[in-house]
């Protein structure tokens, strides 16, 4: 069969057959009397290997090798293409990822393309001082997206970063609480609780929805986190959290003033009140928690709390009585 009868066939054009026989891949058997070159059936299914291998994405030296050499064996080569491959599609999906947030920009011009391009840089940068101002341009009037934002606040461990990331990101507005909830269900606690952080500085209804959700995370601090947002916000669901941390003595400074706010509404009062003569009157609750709970009444109004430091003031730990009595002469100078 003459070369462009192969090519015709085959799908190679003219001009790669040749290729391949300058390189040694697949030589033509014979020769017509005029001198043509004229591939036999081994041949063109020779072609047809060196295509399939091309398809994987080996390169010619790579196809002559696993062609010609008796001994050549394939899992090391497959093997590092998967590898190559997966570090293709990585940079790809990074740049289409970059790509998609400059068009959700809406770039009025090259300017527009160029500062949002420095900004997403920024954001990624290994300097944590240019990660800062980065996020910190990004709430000026050319902001980057919200998603490009989301995404660097979820993976942020530098205090200061995060909370200028944070800062940027409660002035988005737009989807940033839906998209900061994807971060709660990481299998990483500690990007579940940059989540919460995040969604404690965005207000309104959805944010506070996805912070009554992390309530129940399997983290404390995570749950510590969702627990003194709602408690500023009013929300009573965080009580038994915020109980449970002045207990453990886990921020429990900030859980008790949480919990002082939520006593401003008297059904809520009563419910809190409860809760921490409960865990006062548990065997198991060791002599500091006592005290803490105890302190933790001290912004808790109504007769109901009243009642309970007259009784603490007779504690047969001398330490909750002396602060149970101090705080029953504070309210009766009230």
């Amino acid at each position: 069969m003459l070369i462009g009868e192969v090519a015709r066939r085959s799908g190679v054009s003219a001009r790669m057959l040749r290729h391949y026989e300058s390189l040694g891949l697949v030589r033509p058997s014979g020769r017509t009397g005029s001198g043509y070159r004229e591939y036999s059936g081994e041949d063109i299914r020779r072609i047809f290997h060196i295509e399939s291998l091309r398809s994987l994405g080996l390169s010619l030296r790579e196809i002559g090798r696993a062609l010609d050499d008796p001994g050549f064996t394939p899992s090391a080569l497959v093997g590092d293409l998967v590898r190559r491959t997966r570090e293709r599609i990585a940079a790809e999906t990074e740049l289409l990822t970059r790509l998609r947030r400059i068009d959700a920009a809406d770039p009025a011009g090259w300017e527009d393309v160029l500062h949002a391009v420095a900004l997403l840089q920024g954001l990624g940068s290994q300097s944590a001082g240019a990660r800062q101002r980065a996020a910190l341009a990004a709430a000026g009037e050319d902001p980057v997206p919200v998603e490009a934002l989301v995404e660097a606040a979820l993976g942020e461990a530098e205090p200061n970063v995060a909370g200028a990331l944070r800062w940027a990101l409660a002035r988005s507005g737009g989807d940033g609480p839906a998209l900061l909830a994807r971060g709660l269900a990481s299998p990483v606690a500690a990007v579940r609780g940059r989540a919460v952080l995040a969604l404690a500085e965005m207000p309104g209804a959805e944010s506070t929805a996805h912070l009554r959700d992390a309530l129940a995370d399997p983290d404390a601090a995570v749950r510590g986190y969702a627990a003194l947002a709602l408690g500023t916000r009013g929300v009573a669901e965080a009580v038994p959290t915020l109980v449970d941390m002045v207990v453990a003595g886990r921020n429990d400074t900030d859980a008790a003033d949480a919990l002082g706010v939520l006593a401003a509404d008297p059904a809520a009062a009563e419910r809190i009140t409860t809760g921490l003569v409960d865990r006062l009157a548990h065997a198991a609750t060791p002599a500091p928690a006592r005290g803490r709970l105890t302190q933790a009444l001290a912004d808790v109004p109504g007769r109901a709390a009243s009642r309970a430091l007259a009784e603490l003031a007779h504690d047969e730990d001398r330490a909750v009585a002396l602060t149970a009595a101090y705080l029953l002469r504070l309210r009766a100078a009230r």
